[in-house]
């Protein structure tokens, strides 16, 4: 097929404005990656949180290598502690190595402040939250981020719901399973328009499933891959 000169140049504004139109699509779009691994997108920049970890760690979610391919160039990557469900430092030095990117976690949380200077419209606010394992505590870091005007919540691993009770008007909040009961028992409301149930084990599945399946707004990330979107 021959195109003219004025087809061409035709064709070529068609493909900006479509691409265009694609990049600033006015969404955050989030996709669940397994265990408390999100990976967030306004089209521009990239953001990873609590991900790559290790696979299968203490008996929880594994993912695809394939799934290491597909991180975006020169992306954020945020952590809420070191454990090795959230964390593996070694696939990290991998990554960033190849991809190149910055990483951000309870070793330097003070620099997260930087982030507004990089990333449009965003702001991210560190809050020091309890992790005990076994009657040791651990750092931990849980993060309120805002973005676009849009309010994102990401509890991580904390048992303690007195954080989370005192946030207003969350967009998203993603939170294990046993924050969400902890916030019941002790009648703490969590403000949120969504709640997002991450960090379950391939045995709790079910049983999640069938709990929430009548709740409104609020539901088991179980799939990984699935995608969530949010307007701006």
């Amino acid at each position: 097929m021959k195109l003219n000169y004025r087809s061409f140049l035709l064709l070529v504004a068609l493909t900006f404005i479509f691409r265009a139109g694609f990049a600033q699509s006015n969404e955050i779009t989030i996709e669940f990656l397994g265990n408390c691994g999100l990976y967030m997108t306004d089209g521009t920049s990239h953001i990873y949180t609590d991900f790559p970890y290790k696979s299968g760690a203490f008996n929880y979610m594994e993912f695809n290598e394939a799934e290491l391919d597909s991180i975006k160039e020169n992306a954020i990557f945020i952590f809420t502690h070191k454990h090795a469900d959230h964390y593996s430092k070694k696939i990290l030095k991998k990554v960033l190595k190849e991809k190149n990117g910055e990483k951000y976690g309870v070793w330097d949380v003070s620099k997260l402040e930087r982030l507004r200077e990089v990333i449009d419209d965003f702001k991210i606010e560190a809050f020091k939250t309890n992790h005990k394992v076994f009657g040791i505590n651990f750092k931990h870091y849980s993060y309120l981020i805002t973005w676009h005007g849009k309010r994102i919540y990401l509890s991580g691993d904390t048992t303690i719901p007195e954080t989370i009770g005192k946030m207003k008007n969350i967009d998203i909040a993603f939170i294990p399973n046993w924050l969400y009961d902890n916030a019941k028992e002790q009648n703490i409301e969590i403000d949120a328009n969504e709640i997002g149930i991450y960090h379950l084990s391939p045995a709790e599945i079910e049983s999640a499933e069938k709990f929430f399946k009548d709740k409104e707004n609020e539901y088991p990330l179980t799939e990984q891959g699935t995608i969530i979107t949010i307007k701006f």
